[in-house]
């Protein structure tokens, strides 16, 4: 137990290094602490029937809510740890919320106006795939906004997910760190199989081409927005049963901080009877 702390400890990002990290410390390849496939994808079943148990007690109690934020570069596995760790849930307690370029009518708000309505009620578990974040990344990927903005945007989503904390809204953010390599593993497979083709945009090649800025950028969000309210861990996810354990791990160690319960029961119904 204490070594598996220890491993999960060690991906966990809390605001130490305020400017930036450094991504190439962290392996996408990392297995460590677990003997294989087979053992990884029995340990996940135990622990999302752990979260199961969990998240039904968040959802009675409605005191606390929890927001997953999932972040990666294109192929990096959000919907599919998505859908190994959350999709057995009850759905009545566990939403998703994707975010893509905005619209014409976001785009006359403020950045964060979209964000604000999707955020959990208190008893419920919200799992963004791709965030506010995105209003950071890729301006500073493609130098859409000038240095000085971008610094205001950081103290900004800073204070937003503090407000969230402070209001019964824990915020816990993955970044699914995969290696160049294996995007191109995945970005072929995605045009050989019928069945993925049509996850593939064509878009996603000339992304790819700022592979490197994608990298400095994401070091700079995980230093500049790692609280220890609202921290970042760093998720290996080259192999995918790796990657879904840790999620599935750091989420139930998150709900069992809640120490959630179940509403006391009203007086006297031990002495009901049902005709």
């Amino acid at each position: 137990m204490k070594d598996r702390e220890k491993i999960l400890g060690s991906l966990r990002l809390t605001g130490s290094t305020r400017n930036r990290i450094d991504l190439s410390k962290y392996k996408t390849d990392m297995t460590k602490g677990v003997a294989g496939k087979d053992v990884a994808r029995e340990k996940l079943a135990e622990e999302v029937r752990k979260i199961d148990i969990l998240q039904r007690k968040l959802y009675a109690e409605a005191k606390n809510g929890l927001l997953v934020v999932f972040q990666a570069m294109d192929t990096g596995g959000k919907d599919g740890v998505i859908r190994k760790v959350f999709g057995p849930l009850n759905p009545q307690g566990v939403t998703v919320a994707s975010f893509k370029r905005p619209n014409p009518k976001e785009l006359s708000h403020d950045y964060l106006w979209r964000i604000h309505p999707l955020v959990p009620a208190r008893g419920m578990i919200r799992v963004f795939n791709r965030s506010h974040y995105e209003d950071v990344l890729v301006h500073q990927v493609h130098a859409l906004l000038p240095e000085s903005v971008l610094k205001e945007r950081y103290r900004q989503i800073n204070d937003f997910e503090r407000y969230l904390g402070e209001n019964g809204i824990a915020v816990i953010k993955f970044f699914l760190h995969i290696s160049k390599e294996e995007q191109k593993s995945r970005l072929e497979s995605r045009l050989k199989d019928p069945n993925k083709r049509w996850k593939f945009e064509p878009g996603d090649l000339a992304e790819r081409k700022f592979w490197d800025k994608y990298q400095e950028a994401y070091s700079q969000v995980m230093g500049k927005c790692a609280t220890p309210a609202a921290p970042w861990y760093v998720i290996p996810a080259d192999n995918k049963w790796y990657r879904d354990l840790l999620v599935a791990e750091i989420i139930k160690a998150r709900l069992e901080e809640f120490k959630p319960s179940y509403p006391a029961e009203q007086p006297g119904l031990d002495q009901l009877t049902v005709d």
